[in-house]
């Protein structure tokens, strides 16, 4: 009985407690609330070398993060900015809050190319497509 126990356990394990992987081609949706320079640019950078390695890519910028994205804080964003252009550029979707957007006064024509104002009809199937990973800065 002991080694049925024991047998129950290990399995509960293995299935359990995998990690969950992503498939070779799975979507990656970033969430950057942070207008922390260092944390939007692991942010964007993190997102940036998935692409690279095949996942399609989200970086939907939120709350603070959407000041990352607007051309009056270039010189606190340079290479924030670039990597987000180069996202954009290269097929990846740059996602602005609206309501953030309005709250911090960061207007569509503030936006660095290829950013973009999003809507609920465009966030959510990015954010919900089978085998989506989602991350958060």
């Amino acid at each position: 009985m002991r080694k049925l126990n024991v047998l129950f356990v290990l399995l509960a394990l293995v299935l359990f407690a995998a990690p969950a992987l992503a498939g070779k081609d799975d979507p990656l949706f970033i969430n950057l609330t942070s207008d922390d320079p260092h944390r939007a640019l692991m942010a964007i950078g993190f997102g940036q070398a998935q692409m690279q390695r095949g996942h399609a890519l989200t970086v939907y910028l939120n709350d603070k993060g959407v000041l990352v994205a607007s051309k009056k804080n270039t010189a606190q964003f340079a290479e924030q900015q670039k990597m987000l252009s180069d996202i954009a550029a290269k097929g990846g979707a740059v996602l602005v809050c609206p309501m953030c957007s309005k709250k911090f006064g960061v207007a569509e024509a503030d936006l660095v190319e290829g950013a973009k104002i999003t809507s609920p009809d465009i966030t959510g199937p990015a954010l919900f497509k089978d085998g989506t990973k989602t991350l958060s800065w």
